[in-house]
């Protein structure tokens, strides 16, 4: 009796483990939920799930939830996008909110775009509920030369179709900015800017920005726009600060050469007065030779110095006039 009663014992504990491991392995109480929400799953699915290593709830939920929605979706596509790395949740999310809003969407397009790396939900609600875009202070030059700062709202709605391939936000930002720097470059005055901003408005929604991006642009809206520095100004001080420049240097050049010219005369007056200097030396050896070689005689040599006496003392007497004359001039000056 007592071996039959410990073999009961053990036959209960192993059936309790099967049973444990059966309903850990298996989820009965996710498929039973599935299955009164209208949901068909073969347990085999499930099982399979297990191998996988896919988590079942993490598939069966999203799928009850579109079946809630009256949606039509496959659980292998499901499955085979969550082992893509794909959000379910999200993507169930996204499909039910298209569909009541009546935007057509495909699973295939909105797996796409949730594998892309783009929040599907987020570009069905931006497709219905436009989004507000604010660009940064924007600066610009009109042609006067005055610089004008511009913000301005661009209001964007998702384009679904583009979402894969195209561009973000940032390059909306970037090209209305552009076409701010552009159109307020080609106006005549910052006056002109500042009495018709919507002329900006309308240039640049023109120009069709939102090609190849994922947004579809509405409406452009100038928030506000201050005038700031006098550029053209600015820049005329700058280029007449550098002539300035440049034409001091060059002055420079010229008083360098003019004073290498004025020492270099200096040197050559020297060198000559030097040579007159020497020549003087000589002439009393030339007259001592002439006097002795009867080339010169005695009273033609005091007849050349009583010419010579004549014309120092013609000399000093006009240096004298000449310093009288000066200080008359300066004396009237003084009074």
């Amino acid at each position: 009796m007592g071996g039959l009663g410990i073999g009961t014992i053990l036959i209960t504990i192993l059936v309790i483990f099967l049973l444990v491991m059966f309903f850990t392995f298996i989820p009965v109480g996710l498929w039973v939920t599935a299955f009164f929400s209208g949901v068909r799953i073969k347990l085999s699915n499930l099982v399979g799930m297990r191998l996988r290593r896919v988590v079942p709830s993490r598939i069966v939920n999203p799928l009850i939830k579109a079946t809630k929605a009256g949606l039509d979706l496959d659980i292998s596509e499901l499955e085979a996008h969550y082992l893509a790395g794909g959000n379910i949740n999200t993507l169930v999310d996204a499909l039910i909110a298209a569909q009541r809003a009546n935007i057509p969407l495909v699973f295939e397009r909105a797996a796409a775009i949730d594998l892309a790396g783009r929040n599907v939900l987020e570009a069905v609600q931006v497709s219905v509920n436009p989004k507000v875009i604010e660009t940064p202070n924007i600066s610009a030059v009109a042609q006067d030369g005055i610089e004008v700062i511009v913000k301005a709202r661009v209001t964007v709605r998702a384009n679904i179709d583009r979402l894969v391939g195209g561009a973000g936000e940032e390059t909306i930002i970037a090209r209305v900015g552009e076409g701010i720097v552009t159109t307020v470059g080609s106006s005549g005055s910052y006056k002109g800017v500042l009495e018709n901003p919507d002329n900006i408005s309308k240039v640049v929604l023109d120009k069709g920005l939102d090609s190849g991006t994922a947004f579809e642009i509405l409406s452009i809206d100038i928030a506000d726009v201050d005038v700031a520095r006098n550029i053209g100004a600015k820049l005329q001080a700058d280029q007449a600060a550098a002539d300035k420049k440049i034409a001091e240097a060059k002055a420079s050049e010229r008083r360098a050469m003019a004073l290498a010219r004025e020492q270099e005369m200096k040197a050559q007056v020297v060198e000559m007065k030097a040579k007159v200097v020497e020549a003087e030396s000589q002439v009393p050896l030339a007259l001592s030779e002439a006097l002795k070689s009867g080339k010169l005689g005695v009273m033609d040599y005091y007849n050349m110095k009583n010419v010579m006496a004549d014309t120092d003392m013609r000399e000093s007497i006009a240096r004298v006039d000449e310093k009288s004359k000066a200080d008359d001039d300066k004396d009237k000056i003084n009074n």
